[in-house]
């Protein structure tokens, strides 16, 4: 993206000599100055630099909240109720437009991101390296580049065609793999959908070559990015972009061949035994392969919160859908699941994130359960049958939130079309509220259901994805769209 980036640098004027050095030759105001490497000069600035990767990740832009909130919104489980076009209001109507806030504000967080990683690798590549040895530099780049990777695969999901259609040919985004750090010209052609899915892949591939296979504590195996981190995201790629092999190959990596399933190598990923113990304090268990974390003092911000939108402690944006997955008569009422559901005197809301303002609720951005459930699905649909391990992982986790129901192949009369039908609505059910069923249905190129007024929404509608942002298609002539 074409922008300037000005910082506002304070100079003391240690004497009043015309002839000083830093009058004839001012600090440029169009740049980021690298203040002569100073920013990779010690262990400690490479290593804050590191954390403040996470931090742009994590706003509440990003995933934070925002991206989260628009994944769940744009499809059936929820209504709106404040007509707040700040809010996600365009989003949940489909009526977004390349000036809507959601679609400018998630592109440049988004890039903003992606530019800050690119920075940091070029940095170290230039001198950091030297500073701090290179096994702790390549853990750092490789914490980069899964930045990177997220921060790509969230703008696939929204701007972008699904790999199917075509695929991965139809046009995808700028592809940005170096640092902008002054005012220049910036045009670039978006790459296809495929050539980004492959930067992501490549990505982490790379993550998960060097980075850490576990931190000392919990919270670090949580917030950071590990080995496991990076495996456990290429299955949720790979799932959409139906490469259903590769989800094999990179689950089995961290999924035990039979129950209890748990991770065999680097951090001890596993479910918990209790759903909610993954949304409360102190929010690192082993379920929780990456997550989000804020505090009193290092919140979202009311407008971003997870739970400002769905739960009725905040302002309550969203309410559900009674006629959406809640109304799933094999969601049974014993289900530990349905804890979260919260009947009021108007509206039904989830409680998933149950502090109220200043909201600091961790955000689950990828849990266990889903690598389970992506590999029940990689498995039902490459082998094109009732494949044992399938309904073994879908009993894995519909079992430890629902004790009476145990799936067997006579769940299944019409074969693999039900097997595979039951994981996408366990899934549905699973993850409510946590940003995964919108990426559901365009990975698979199916219709976005009709809600309230709302009428459906099918593939071929302009409106079934977002239009690129409009301050993209200002400064960058090639973007096409």
């Amino acid at each position: 993206m074409k922008k300037k980036f000005i910082y506002a640098i304070g100079i003391a004027l240690l004497s009043c000599s015309a002839c000083q050095k830093d009058h004839l030759y001012p600090v440029s105001q169009t740049s980021v100055s690298n203040q002569d490497g100073a920013p990779f000069s010690t262990s400690a600035r490479i290593s804050s630099q590191v954390l403040g990767l996470y931090t742009s990740l994590k706003s509440g832009q990003l995933y934070g909240g925002r991206y989260q909130i628009y994944n769940d919104v744009k499809a059936e489980n929820w209504i709106n109720s404040s007509v707040n076009s700040v809010t996600a209001y365009q989003t949940w109507t489909e009526s977004v437009t390349s000036t809507s806030s959601e679609v400018l504000n998630l592109w440049s967080q988004a890039y903003l991101t992606i530019n800050n990683c690119n920075l940091f690798i070029d940095g170290m590549a230039a001198g950091g390296v030297k500073v701090v040895g290179p096994t702790v530099s390549a853990n750092y780049v490789a914490e980069a580049k899964f930045v990177r990777a997220l921060s790509y695969y969230a703008l696939l999901q929204m701007y972008c065609q699904p790999y199917v259609n075509g695929a991965g040919s139809k046009p995808g985004l700028p592809l940005r793999l170096t640092g902008n750090s002054q005012y220049a010209n910036f045009d670039l052609a978006p790459a296809t959908v495929g050539q980004v899915y492959t930067q992501v892949i490549a990505d982490l591939n790379a993550a998960e070559t060097d980075l850490p296979s576990t931190y000392p504590d919990a919270t670090s195996n949580t917030i950071r990015a590990h080995k496991n981190s990076a495996i456990a995201f290429k299955t949720r790629v790979y799932l959409s972009m139906q490469q259903y092999g590769n989800v094999i190959t990179e689950a089995n990596k961290i999924v035990n061949a039979t129950a209890p399933f748990t991770a065999k190598s680097g951090v001890p990923n596993a479910l918990q035994a209790s759903v909610a113990n993954v949304f409360k304090n102190p929010y690192t268990t082993t379920e929780s392969v990456f997550s989000e974390p804020f505090t009193p003092t290092e919140a979202p911000g009311g407008q971003n919160a997870l739970a400002d939108y769905f739960n009725s402690v905040g302002t309550g944006e969203f309410y559900l859908n009674l006629s959406g997955v809640i109304a799933d008569p094999n969601w049974k009422a014993a289900d530990a699941r349905r804890g979260f559901i919260l009947v009021g005197k108007s509206h039904t809301y989830l409680t998933k994130w149950p502090l109220g303002s200043p909201y600091n609720d961790w955000v689950p951005v990828i849990r266990y359960a889903e690598v389970l459930l992506n590999l029940a699905e990689a498995r039902a649909r490459s082998t094109n049958s009732l494949d044992g391990q399938a309904i073994a992982l879908l009993n894995a986790v519909r079992g430890r939130s629902d004790t009476s129901t145990v799936y067997t192949e006579a769940s299944f009369p019409k074969g693999v079309a039900d097997l595979t039908s039951a994981i996408l609505q366990e899934r549905n059910i699973e993850f409510l509220g946590e940003g995964l069923r919108w990426a559901d249905l365009l990975r698979l190129g199916l219709p976005i259901p009709a809600k309230s007024n709302v009428p459906q929404i099918n593939p071929a509608d302009p409106a079934y994805i977002w239009p690129m942002s409009g301050n993209e298609q200002l400064y960058n002539k090639l973007i096409g769209r």
